[in-house]
C-alpha cells in the first residue's frame, strides 16, 4: 500500500507543479491585459478632455465674434471657477493614488491578481480623499 501511494505521489506532484505555472502565465496576462485597458482608458479621457477645452474656447471666440446680446452669452459662457480648481485636485489625487498603487506593487512582486486588487484599493482611497476635500471646501 505504501508503494501505491508514493507512486501515486510521484506521478501527480509534477502535474500539479505544472498547473501552478500555467495559473501564474494566466495571470500575468490577464493583469497585462487589464493593465493595458486601463492605460488605453486614461489616454482616452486625456484625449476627450483636451478636446473639451479646445471645444470651449473656439465657442466662447464665436459667440464673442458674433456680438450676442450679453445676458445670453453669459449664460453659455458660464462657468464655475471652483469645480475648475477641484478638478486639479481630482486629477492629483486620481495621479497620487497610481503612483502609491504602483509603488506598492513593486514592492511586493510577483505580479498577480493582487496587484490589481491593489491598485483598486488605492485609486479608491484616492477618491475618498478627494470626495472628503470637496465636501470640506464646500462647508
Amino acid at each position: 500500500m505504501k508503494k501505491v501511494l508514493s507512486i501515486s505521489a510521484a506521478i501527480t506532484l509534477p502535474f500539479l507543479a505544472s498547473a501552478q505555472s500555467d495559473y501564474d502565465y494566466r495571470a500575468m496576462e490577464i493583469f497585462r491585459i487589464c493593465a493595458m485597458i486601463f492605460i488605453v482608458g486614461l489616454f482616452m479621457v486625456f484625449i476627450i478632455a483636451i478636446m473639451k477645452r479646445i471645444m470651449d474656447h473656439r465657442i466662447r471666440n464665436k459667440i464673442v465674434d458674433k456680438g450676442i446680446p450679453e445676458n445670453i452669452a453669459s449664460s453659455i459662457l458660464q462657468s464655475s471657477p471652483k469645480e475648475d480648481g477641484n478638478v486639479n485636485i481630482k486629477w492629483f489625487s486620481i495621479l497620487a493614488g497610481i503612483g502609491a498603487a504602483l509603488t506598492i506593487i513593486y514592492y511586493t512582486q510577483p505580479l498577480g491578481i493582487h496587484s490589481l486588487a491593489i491598485m483598486a484599493f488605492c485609486l479608491s482611497a484616492s477618491f475618498l480623499g478627494y470626495y472628503f476635500f470637496t465636501r470640506s471646501t464646500e462647508k
